[in-house]
């Protein structure tokens, strides 16, 4: 059985990427990834709240997000009748090292991601994910636009 990682975020990238691999691999062991970046905490922060209770607020948000993501994902399998088995794991980390040793620590076959889910100066400031994530990944990564 192949394994294959889809890392979701909020962007209608990774959607399609989702509805990819369940198309191309409709019996895999679907592994979705979504990773909280604390980089992601500092734009947003504002400057009158501790940065602790901050922090903590914010991750518990984020996790919450994930899994509603995750939710939307599963009825999203179902609908495409998605014969595979589905995993979710939520990390913490910078995205693009945090995709490719998830990949690398599962034992991956193939990763389908959305070419991007940030925009505006965060992309600019950050890189692309994406592009990371081929240079760096173990195996065959496709890129969803």
């Amino acid at each position: 059985m192949r394994r294959v990682l889809v890392p979701l975020d909020d962007s209608p990238m990774a959607d399609r990427a989702l509805k990819q691999a369940l198309e191309d691999y409709p019996d895999a062991e679907l592994h979705l990834l979504h990773v909280i970046d604390y980089v992601e905490a500092g734009y947003a922060a504002s400057p009158d709240m501790g940065m602790g209770a901050y922090i903590d607020e914010w991750e518990e948000a984020a996790r919450n997000r994930a899994e509603a993501r995750f939710d939307e994902a599963r009825e999203t399998a179902r609908a495409e009748e998605f014969d595979g088995d589905v995993e979710t794991a939520i990390e913490v980390g910078p995205p693009s090292r945090t995709i490719v040793d998830y990949a690398e620590e599962h034992d991956m076959d193939y990763v389908v991601m959305g070419s991007h889910g940030r925009s505006g100066v965060s992309r600019v400031l950050l890189g692309s994910v994406a592009e990371s994530v081929v240079r760096r990944a173990p195996c065959p990564v496709l890129v969803v636009r």
